[in-house]
């Protein structure tokens, strides 16, 4: 332990006089306030435009109007659009939809339920294999099999395409530091842009239907599997690689036998944030007619069914654990076969797989060929028993704790959110951004404080300041509880399996949840204001963090932990002094993950109250005369994520660096 405490010791000793400044940086902030308060707020009226707003809507007029002569759609757009719809119908007709002039898909529910389990169970274990037939047999009994299956068939279409992108160049990312840091900005920009920013413009170009979604839902679900990817190629230890390359492995034999290897598991937990993301947008997509659960979920919200709505979104939910569960299981198969001892011979292999597949080709064969097979029965449809059970727990939840959540949302809202708020919309523009700068320097570098001098110069130019310091305030703030959550939680499912187990499928859940689903009886219980936004922002943010935090703490070598239990590290000195720090890398990764979430979430807060650049894009989508005001609300947005990534990263680099004798740690 004496290593470790002279290190935090070091630490504390370098940032104390850094620290400081920084106290004197927010003193004289509060002071500038103080005094100037109401001067130079660049406040813009709501249906206020700049000459750039009105600059931005007369291109996307153009656009619009040139779709059908314009080489570049007829020649280029058009041929992906075609490619992408013929992709999403093709599978559609296989599980989902009448096809090839048949009444029924393809294969019917016995079909694909009994692929589905040969599959988990030939690729991953038993019990997946029997969660995922339990699980699509939970399609049918809710009614929604077709809606299911439909949904089923984007994501995986998306799931499948941003993967075959998204992993090699997330291999490169993390081989090359130049082309890592070309390509980071580009993901800050794909995964801080909000959908509904996106949506709009994605229809222009690829009109509204299938292609659109999944061009939607690849720009959501690609990036993390770039960042994950590369972070787990990062992750791999330089002695290893040193000893690879003294026996003489060329970079190619490298990355085949070492890197990826051993980057397995992480890539693992980057395609199953692939899937959790193409299923949460796939979702999202039904505002541009994409097929599946979430055009009965919107349906639903516009006349407040919540019953309609928890249903669909019951079915995500499950889809969502399947998945999940099924990815997680397939990458731990050989490893758990070979520590139990039950590997089998390639001859015994054949002869398994060979059975699996023969009564998987019988039961597609029947599901093919006769009705009962391919239409799941009506009889056992319990859809409409989960419906009226939702609205009367939404009734009860609503009349029982109003006093409750009324108390939480004054005290976070007068205690927290409005100070803040008034100081960065009430102080002087150039105030704010000098503070930023200097407090970006002492925190991170130079580079940062760059960074947030570009950045904030860009938000003076988009003529919407004053809105994006009332979302800055929000998003500080829907952070600050995400990571609180993150860490106490992330930190225990880390330490404990069983915690693991129990959690997960609940994390799954408010992962993939379709924000507008809890969005109904959040905004019953506080109200359509801008605290109802955060807490939906923190319910999507959180879980994404707490697996990135306890995915982190399970990495600590188990070594390390049992040498600081020997020498009598208690469980709190063990989390402080050794895990944490040790999972300082997975803790900001969750940190930034969880910003860009929060972010993310952004402009649903605008459909319920919280205003600000939420609102302004929300308004854009809806009013064509607000279109080029709402593309610049979604830039600020992109603006704000990327100054505050960037700050972040440094301030993390500069406590390595501070924690590591001054120089970077690798």
């Amino acid at each position: 332990m004496a290593p470790v405490t002279a290190a935090v010791t070091a630490v504390a000793t370098r940032l104390r006089g850094r620290r400081l400044l920084i106290v004197a940086v927010l003193a004289v902030w509060v002071l500038g306030w103080a005094l100037l308060n109401g001067r130079d707020t660049l406040a813009l009226g709501g249906a206020e435009l700049t000459p750039l707003h009105t600059s931005f809507s007369e291109g996307m007029d153009a656009i619009d109007d040139s779709r059908n002569t314009n080489p570049f759609f007829l020649y280029f757009i058009n041929y992906i659009r075609l490619f992408l719809d013929e992709a999403v119908t093709f599978v559609q007709a296989l599980i989902s939809q009448p096809s090839f002039g048949r009444p029924v898909p393809v294969l019917g529910w016995l079909g694909v339920t009994a692929v589905a389990t040969a599959v988990t169970y030939l690729y991953a274990n038993r019990k997946a294999a029997l969660l995922a037939a339990a699980g699509l047999i939970s399609f049918g009994l809710l009614g929604l099999w077709q809606e299911s299956m439909d949904t089923l068939a984007l994501t995986l279409t998306a799931v499948v395409l941003s993967l075959a992108v998204g992993i090699p160049l997330g291999v490169l990312a993390g081989m090359s530091d130049r082309f890592h840091r070309l390509v980071t900005p580009v993901l800050d920009f794909m995964q801080t842009m909000p959908t509904f920013v996106y949506l709009a413009p994605l229809t222009l170009f690829f009109l509204i239907g299938p292609a659109s979604a999944t061009v939607a839902t690849m720009i959501y679900a690609i990036p993390p599997a770039i960042r994950i990817t590369a972070h787990g190629i990062r992750q791999v230890s330089p002695d290893t690689l040193e000893a690879g390359a003294s026996l003489g492995a060329t970079t190619a034999q490298s990355l085949r036998h070492v890197r990826l290897p051993m980057a397995k598991q992480t890539i693992i937990v980057g395609v199953n944030q692939t899937i959790m993301a193409a299923l949460s947008m796939a979702t999202i997509a039904a505002l541009i007619d994409a097929p599946g659960l979430g055009k009965t979920v919107l349906k639903a919200l516009q006349t407040l069914d919540v019953g309609t709505a928890f249903n669909a979104g019951l079915a995500i939910v499950i889809m969502a654990v399947v998945l999940d569960r099924v990815t997680s299981a397939a990458s731990r198969r050989v490893e758990a076969e070979r520590r139990a001892g039950r590997l089998l011979t390639p001859g015994r292999r054949r002869l398994q797989v060979a059975g699996v597949l023969g009564v998987t080709a019988v039961l597609g064969y029947l599901s093919y060929t006769y009705v009962w097979a391919a239409e799941f029965p009506a009889q056992a449809n319990l859809g409409p028993i989960v419906r009226r059970a939702a609205d009367a727990a939404s009734v009860w939840v609503q009349d029982s704790l109003v006093g409750f959540t009324n108390a939480i949302k004054n005290l976070l809202t007068n205690g927290l959110l409005n100070p803040f708020e008034s100081l960065l919309t009430g102080s002087p523009w150039w105030l704010v951004f000098a503070v930023a700068v200097a407090v970006a320097l002492l925190v991170g570098n130079a580079r940062a404080a760059l960074a947030t001098a570009v950045g904030l110069a860009l938000l003076v130019l988009l003529g919407l300041w004053q809105d994006s310091m009332v979302t800055l305030a929000s998003t500080l703030v829907a952070t600050i509880l995400v990571m609180m959550l993150g860490v106490v939680v992330g930190v225990w499912m880390g330490r404990s399996d069983r915690a693991d187990t129990v959690l997960r499928p609940v994390l799954d859940a408010g992962q993939t949840m379709p924000a507008f689903v809890y969005l109904v009886p959040i905004l019953g219980l506080f109200g359509p204001t801008r605290f109802t936004a955060i807490i939906a922002a923190v319910v999507f943010a959180a879980p994404v963090a707490i697996k990135l935090v306890a995915e982190g703490i399970r990495r600590v070598s188990p070594t390390t932990v049992e040498a600081a239990t020997s020498v009598g590290a208690n469980a709190w000195q063990l989390i402080s002094k050794v895990q944490l720090p040790m999972a300082r890398s997975g803790v900001t990764l969750a940190a930034s993950q969880g910003l860009i979430y929060v972010l993310s979430m952004v402009v649903v807060g605008g459909l319920v109250g919280a205003g600000a650049l939420g609102y302004d894009v929300v308004a854009g989508f809806s009013q064509h005369q607000l279109r080029g005001k709402g593309l610049a609300a979604g830039l600020a947005i992109v603006v704000l994520g990327i100054v505050l990534d960037r700050v972040m990263r440094a301030a993390t680099q500069r406590a390595d660096a501070a924690a590591h004798g001054g120089q970077p740690h690798q």
